[in-house]
């Protein structure tokens, strides 16, 4: 376990970090500016989680809704950097165990990213907001389910379970993408055990 988090502070993890939050920045930028029915706020989160670990994936999540929240005063985004946090610990701790490597196990990586998104972000829907996510998609889908009866809690979840998990997996689709385009001597320098194995 402690291999899995085991996190690598060096130059090329420090500028990570920042890179990483970045990315994020823009795809929810882009993504709420044109009111597209996906999040598009977790790309550099899950690239910062499978190259530095899930340590260093949570803070570039949790840190980028703090930082969005704050210059563009949307502090709905502030209140879920525990979602953030936990899309990018869950993201690389699949990494870290070799759910990265193909594509079938980086689709199945999306489903525990967005799987723990929804755990997350359930309560705290209902907590703040009765429920709703404040996605179009999502909240069609909540409000059908309020008209048929369905518990508060129940339609919430089902709003969250279709906008986060085909979120993370366009995602980690375009996560692996990247990662696959990546020189080795870039992808190397987050590598935890190379002292190691340059020892044996």
């Amino acid at each position: 376990m402690a291999k899995i988090f085991k996190t690598k502070l060096t130059a090329a993890t420090i500028v990570l970090i920042p890179a990483c939050i970045g990315i994020n920045y823009l795809g929810k930028l882009f993504a709420s500016l044109l009111k597209l029915p996906l999040w598009l706020d977790s790309i550099g989160t899950c690239i910062g989680a499978c190259l530095g670990g899930p340590i260093i994936g949570g803070l570039c999540g949790a840190v980028n809704n703090i930082v969005f929240g704050l210059t563009t005063g949307d502090n709905i985004t502030l209140i879920y950097a525990l979602t953030s946090l936990g899309i990018g610990i869950a993201v690389g701790i699949m990494a870290r165990c070799g759910f990265m490597k193909s594509f079938p196990k980086a689709m199945l990586t999306a489903v525990v990213g967005g799987t723990a998104a929804v755990c997350i972000s359930t309560p705290l829907n209902i907590m703040f907001w009765g429920g709703t996510t404040g996605n179009v998609w999502g909240d069609a889908l909540f409000a059908i389910t309020q008209a048929k009866g369905m518990s508060v809690g129940m339609g919430s979840f089902l709003d969250e379970l279709v906008v986060d998990v085909p979120d993370k997996l366009l995602t980690l689709i375009i996560v692996y993408l990247i990662l696959k385009g990546l020189p080795q001597k870039l992808t190397s320098l987050y590598d935890v055990n190379a002292e190691i194995e340059r020892l044996d």
